[in-house]
């Protein structure tokens, strides 16, 4: 590796001039908090994703606390929830008062097993929570055949803004959808979230539990200056500002390209490392498209030349950022210390977390930049670490 070494970051948003632009038609208008932008960034993702309703939120932690409690979930229900996820997809159901029953992952996909998330149902079982694991679509088919009917089914569709599955997008295979726009996910507001479903009486009850628990549209106004809308609900403040939608509009009309940019070069990594026999390369669905909101490999720790945390410290040393796939949630010092997990408790999940990378893999990168990563593992390969 040249002496001269880069920088560069595990993720990285693409914001330009655009949005900046964008942000100041509500600043000069006055209208910051949930108005016409929100409304028209809803309309827009809703269009993308051929789905009948879309509500924004300021999160996809929140997105999905609201559909949950839409669903009616609350205390002496149980939720399923895969155990290798970020912990808001287990956090959300402990909002509702319920309980977060793990189940183990494929090493291969990093979604949910079918067979185990079956296994794992009892007559309190009244959701579960599928991740769209790095913006690969669960296996939906599978799991709405192996469930009982009167389970719903909610999709973590944090990583999988523009996912495909069997030719029906993220965000319609399920009761309702959870979106997130973080900085690290393939298009941002910076914080913020949508929920999107064909329902219209869960979209009707999540749009009260968005707002304080009203039960009037926002915007509209009762003839007389003194009324003021009833709450016939407990609800939160999980509105969006107008100058996030301002930014999520441009953004989203340029997430096709997004995502076909990171497929061609998640394509390449995988080209790069078919010889690696340590490397188990992610895969793009034959029916379907994977968002790429992360490059995640595995490493094999019987193959590799160096331990799965070993190659990321070389990696940080040649300025590459990388981080595990995500968490194993029953690993967590919270969730063991209340529900007494223990690390095999979870082969699949443990497995993931103590043996996958994510590489670097954002729209701001150039051919340099991924040429600079895939030296980096050919050497580290070579059992070049310095």
């Amino acid at each position: 590796m040249s002496n001269n070494k880069r920088q560069i970051p595990i993720a990285l948003p693409s914001l330009g001039e655009e949005e900046w632009q964008a942000v100041r038609e509500p600043i000069f208008s006055g209208w910051l908090t949930q108005g016409p932008k929100v409304a028209e960034f809803e309309k827009d993702f809703a269009d993308i994703h051929n789905v009948s309703h879309a509500m924004a939120t300021t999160s996809c932690t929140s997105a999905l606390h609201i559909a949950l409690k839409a669903l009616g979930v609350g205390p002496g229900d149980e939720v399923i929830v895969p155990a290798f996820t970020w912990v808001a997809t287990a956090n959300a159901v402990l909002y509702c008062g319920a309980t977060p029953v793990l189940v183990d992952v494929s090493c291969r996909t990093y979604n949910l097993e079918v067979t185990e998330c079956v296994a794992a149902v009892t007559e309190r079982t009244k959701a579960v929570v599928t991740v769209h694991a790095f913006g690969l679509c669960a296996d939906m088919d599978e799991l709405k055949k192996a469930l009982p009917q009167n389970i719903h089914i909610v999709e973590d569709a944090a990583c999988a803004a523009g996912a495909i599955h069997n030719n029906q997008f993220a965000g319609t295979l399920g009761d309702i959808a959870a979106f997130s726009f973080h900085p690290r996910k393939s298009i941002t507001t910076g914080e913020g979230g949508m929920i999107t479903s064909n329902h219209s009486g869960l979209m009707e009850e999540a749009e009260k539990l968005r707002n304080h628990g009203l039960n009037l549209n926002v915007g509209s106004n009762k003839p007389r200056p003194y009324d003021m809308p009833d709450v016939d609900v407990l609800g939160f403040n999980y509105r969006m500002t107008d100058l996030q939608a301002a930014v999520g509009i441009v953004q989203l009309g340029k997430l096709n390209r997004f995502i076909e940019e990171r497929g061609r070069w998640a394509k390449w990594y995988n080209d790069q490392f078919a010889e690696i026999d340590w490397i188990q390369c992610p895969e793009e669905p034959e029916n379907g498209r994977h968002s790429w909101q992360s490059y995640v490999i595995y490493v094999d720790p019987d193959k590799a030349p160096h331990s799965r945390n070993e190659i990321m410290d070389a990696l940080l040393a040649e300025g590459i950022s990388t981080r595990p796939g995500t968490q194993a949630v029953h690993m967590l010092s919270f969730y063991a210390e209340k529900y007494g997990f223990q690390k095999d408790d979870f082969p699949g999940a443990f497995k993931c977390y103590s043996n996958t990378i994510a590489l670097p893999l954002h729209n701001q990168m150039t051919q340099e930049d991924f040429e600079y990563v895939r030296d980096a593992i050919v050497n580290i390969s070579q059992s070049k670490i310095i």
